[in-house]
């Protein structure tokens, strides 16, 4: 089994800065692929980065591109995603999600297996 879990989520206001964490433990012998995910009242899970197959590049959801950056360390088992000038619309509870089979969309949430509990974060003035 593999565990995901998610940090750092907060209050800020428009225009500030919060860095994301997520851990995974457990069976990660097999290779796996990292993305996150947000969701909120107004809007379906929507991917936001993920890691290229070799992990070589970033694919990011278009409004977030310049503002965010998703990287990991060298265990390659703690991710970030670090979100720069941050705006009310970015408002919503942020997923790390695994998936260890390269199938489908990394924008799709049905095509991962494992998902953290979430960690809010709110934009508000």
């Amino acid at each position: 089994q593999v565990q995901v879990v998610e940090s750092g989520g907060d209050s800020v206001q428009p225009g500030g800065s919060l860095t994301l964490s997520c851990t995974i433990s457990g069976d990660t012998s097999s290779r796996y692929y990292m993305a996150w995910f947000r969701e909120s009242p107004r809007k379906q899970r929507e991917g936001v980065a993920a890691f290229s197959y070799d992990a070589a590049e970033v694919y990011y959801l278009g409004v977030v591109k310049g503002r965010f950056t998703m990287s990991q360390d060298n265990t390659k088992k703690t991710m970030y995603l670090q979100m720069n000038n941050l705006k009310p619309e970015d408002t919503g509870t942020y997923y790390c999600a695994m998936r260890t089979r390269w199938a489908g969309a990394w924008t799709t949430p049905a095509n991962y297996n494992y998902w953290g509990q979430g960690t809010q974060v709110t934009v508000s003035s």
